[in-house]
């Protein structure tokens, strides 16, 4: 099995071929276990919410995200004898394996969706060789669909996925329950081509690999029957795409931002739907959309994401069941095939004509404010991160002050999640600022009373606990950033404020000094400077695994100590990818536009206005 590691590391991702073969390398370990499991894959390892069976039925589905535009695009038939009969086994009520009953917000509705896309891309091979029996069993499973409401977020599309199933091969369709869904998510429409995830949801990854790519499937598939909307589907996604391109590094790495990371290649399956429904324009070209997903598939497959078998492992850069939600289980991963949705596209096609071609020239600064985010990058060393001034909003997911939360998410630093709750170590804080009540438990952001954006400024008031009040302002840019908190406490409190996480499998040289901290090694310089109101620094060595792109971190942090009243933190934060110089932090605050004196701290808006702060 380590020559089928070996060998997906080292395919080219060049050409069409070549992407085939890297299907074939990641579902080729799975053969042995169609054969156990018929209808189910069961994928030894962790649990999800939801149970063991239902677990072995998302992973047989997820699989058929890559295998069904390989066969639609005229791949080889390798798997899909296994693959077929799993879903007349599952869709079959007398069998022993089948599927089962579908509930109300039943995970199975999230996995009927890809059934629906195989009925519109390959009916000749998962429809018509069927004889009456098992159609009626498929149709009838996946007729459940209609029966049963699916939460108010990216799930109605898995109702729109399964009716244009439907609709292709000429079967009874809930045509009006379709439509209903369709103009629930127009209501999800932020403007600049963004939406929300359910109304007051998150903008984060779904939006692109949920979202916009299930409208593009729709807008290729239905264009003749509804051109209005397909219109609206594509030229949304376009605008979108001017956005979510600054997420991504010119080494194919992108900013590790929000839940559901462990879906991990899916981050580039937006660009997979927008070649699929020819969606181009004079700068997103066939060559750039191309370049994107390649460069996305090519960095993953350079990193340690599978077993000693071969099979894909729950996590991001590396196996990590500690940033897992609680509905990731051992096939969950397996969502990342979405991206080979080119493999629908024809080789006669632009998009496998066309060279691939580096990322265009994007400005060092885009301010995206349906998201919540300014996203800064260098051009000379690739390094992207989003700063953000955090959410109105939260919800129940693991970790979500993490995943959503932080002020600042990195292309080279990646994020950390908590281990547990004593400490710093356990704590990970890093681009955070935790608050104690001197009891060594850290408590940090996990949602906003108001925020705003003025170009490179970020504003956020929060409320840690009912009687303390912080107002955070943030000063974008890189590779210095500022961080300004005006505290209002009731009580003594310790404050601990985190730097960029640095991963240390290259030994870090630290320089500690009274008010600062700089560690540095051959992934980059992380360092931070206390300029008013903090007492010390100290070097963290969070707890291993906590850090989705590097499993031990070394974190710079301030502390200080704040008796009640109101005080004043600011911070200068350093981050750098590779081993470049570190400029001087008064050219830095003069660029972004800060003065401090006397205490106090002065920021220009991107208006021109003076912000003072005391």
């Amino acid at each position: 099995m380590v020559e089928i590691l070996n060998s997906i590391e080292r395919n080219p991702l060049k050409t069409r071929q070549e992407v085939q073969e890297a299907l074939r390398q990641l579902v080729r370990p799975l053969k042995p276990l169609y054969e156990l499991g018929g209808s189910r894959l069961p994928i030894k390892g962790s649990s999800a919410g939801y149970g063991e069976k239902l677990a072995g039925m998302e992973g047989f589905s997820r699989i058929l995200w890559g295998i069904v535009p390989d066969l639609a695009g005229g791949g080889t038939k390798e798997l899909w004898a296994d693959c077929l009969q799993g879903i007349l086994n599952g869709t079959d009520p007398e069998h022993d394996q089948y599927w089962g009953e579908v509930g109300d917000y039943d995970q199975r509705l999230v996995e009927m969706a890809v059934l629906g896309l195989a009925l519109c891309l390959i009916p000749e091979i998962i429809w018509e060789p069927l004889n009456e029996r098992e159609r009626q069993h498929l149709y009838r499973w996946l007729n459940q669909m209609n029966s049963h409401p699916c939460h108010d977020c990216n799930w109605l599309f898995f109702n729109v996925m399964v009716n244009m199933g439907f609709y292709k091969i000429g079967e009874p369709y809930d045509k009006e329950q379709m439509e209903r869904n369709l103009w629930r998510i127009e209501e999800f429409d932020l403007g600049g081509g963004w939406y929300s995830d359910g109304i007051g949801g998150h903008g984060d990854y779904y939006v692109p690999f949920a979202m916009h790519y299930y409208g593009l499937v729709y807008a290729k598939l239905m264009e003749q029957e509804d051109p209005e909307r397909c219109s609206r589907f594509k030229q949304r996604a376009l605008e979108f795409a001017a956005d979510f391109i600054h997420w991504f590094s010119p080494d194919g790495s992108a900013i590790a931002y929000g839940r559901s990371m462990t879906y991990r290649f899916a981050q580039a399956a937006f660009w997979s739907a927008l070649a699929y429904a020819g969606a181009y324009n004079e700068i997103f070209t066939p060559g750039v959309v191309k370049g994107l997903v390649l460069r996305n598939l090519r960095w993953w497959f350079s990193k340690p994401i599978f077993d000693a078998g071969g099979i894909l492992t729950v996590g991001y850069a590396y196996p990590n069941l500690i940033m897992a939600e609680n509905y990731n289980s051992p096939g969950s991963p397996y969502w990342a095939l979405k991206t080979f949705l080119i493999l629908a596209i024809g080789e006669k096609e632009l998009f496998w004509k066309q060279e691939e071609q580096e990322l265009p020239n994007l400005p060092a600064l885009s301010v995206q404010p349906e998201p919540h985010l300014v996203l800064c990058r260098e051009e000379e060393t690739g390094h992207v991160t989003a700063f953000n001034t955090g959410h109105l909003s939260t919800n129940e997911h693991t970790h979500t002050s993490a995943k959503y939360e932080k002020f600042a998410y990195s292309s080279v630093f990646g994020f950390s999640v908590p281990r547990a709750e004593w400490g710093l170590g356990q704590s990970a804080t890093d681009s955070m600022l935790g608050l104690s009540e001197r009891d060594n438990l850290y408590r940090v952001r996990r949602k906003n009373e108001e925020t705003w954006i003025q170009g490179h400024v970020l504003y956020a008031r929060w409320l840690p606990w009912r009687d303390v009040e912080v107002r955070t302002w943030i000063l974008a840019g890189l590779p210095w950033h500022i961080r300004i908190h005006r505290i209002v406490t009731a009580h003594p409190l310790d404050a601990a404020e985190g730097g960029f996480a640095l991963g240390i499998q290259d030994p870090p040289a630290v320089e500690e000094g009274d008010k600062q901290v700089t560690a540095r090694n051959s992934i980059g310089c992380s360092a931070v400077y206390g300029l008013v109101g903090y007492s010390s620094a100290v070097a963290v060595y969070p707890n291993a695994d906590t850090n989705l792109l590097h499993p031990r971190t070394i974190l710079p942090t301030l502390t200080a100590i704040l008796e009640p009243g109101t005080h004043l933190l600011i911070s200068a934060v350093y981050g750098q990818a590779g081993e470049a110089e570190m400029p001087e932090l008064a050219e830095a605050l003069e660029a972004l536009g800060v003065r401090i004196g006397d205490g106090k701290a002065a920021v220009t808006l991107a208006n021109g206005e003076i912000l003072n702060i005391s």
